[in-house]
């Protein structure tokens, strides 16, 4: 359709304003491509294209936040169906033996004289105590724990952490081990590596008995 001369006139205005062809063409209820065919020869101002730079900043800031609230919709969606799973699940002492023997085989050391599980991180250590706890019968006082830290760690504060996520008394902990560090890296909030030992050869072997013999009938398994 033929656009009048005022129609124009009003879309090189804007554009010399430093809106966009999509902004003027919506403004102006004219096709983008009738506006591109227009405005494509028109010089633009520094204010004007500061404008358009600041536009484009924004509409990347925007779909920015829409692709996060999509992930973050999609991740609680998931976390919900995670519960559904985890809730119709029986916690009997025999799947807390199985999901030990799974978290320790992948982190674990495989030496069946005992339970030894070392990790920085807090999560998994505090779940594979959970799982050995909560599997089988447990002495406590058979626990030791030992703390690896850098020159830069304070060596009790960081027992007492260790203490605190485990609920291994501080008298069963090593004197700590102290990894060699130049001073030149320096890790925020890293809170050492720990070392965990059980001593009880009958529960290790148990665990590497149920880890072996789980990863061997795998599907063939009629559950």
């Amino acid at each position: 359709m033929p656009y009048s001369i005022q129609i124009r006139h009003k879309a090189i205005t804007l554009r010399k304003r430093g809106f966009s062809i999509k902004e003027i063409a919506a403004k102006l209820q004219i096709a983008q491509s009738t506006s591109s065919l227009w405005l494509s020869h028109i010089a633009l101002s520094k204010n004007a294209q500061k404008r358009l730079a600041s536009r484009r900043i924004l509409g990347q800031y925007k779909s920015i936040q829409i692709k996060k609230i999509v992930k973050d919709n999609q991740r609680k969606m998931m976390e919900k169906y995670s519960l559904e799973i985890l809730s119709r699940l029986s916690p009997s002492k025999e799947f807390m033996k199985l999901c030990c023997a799974l978290v320790w085989w992948c982190e674990g050391n495989k030496d069946t004289k005992s339970v030894k599980f070392t990790s920085s991180d807090t999560t998994l250590i505090r779940n594979f105590l959970y799982f050995l706890r909560s599997g089988f019968d447990i002495d406590e006082t058979k626990f030791r724990a030992l703390v690896h830290i850098h020159k830069y760690h304070n060596d009790l504060a960081q027992k007492k952490f260790w203490s605190e996520i485990t609920k291994i008394p501080l008298a069963q902990f090593y004197n700590s081990y102290r990894k060699p560090n130049t001073g030149r890296r320096f890790k925020e909030n890293y809170p050492g590596c720990l070392a965990v030992a059980y001593y009880d050869a009958k529960i290790a072997k148990e665990l590497e008995a149920l880890y072996n013999t789980f990863s061997k009938l795998g599907a063939s398994v009629n559950w």
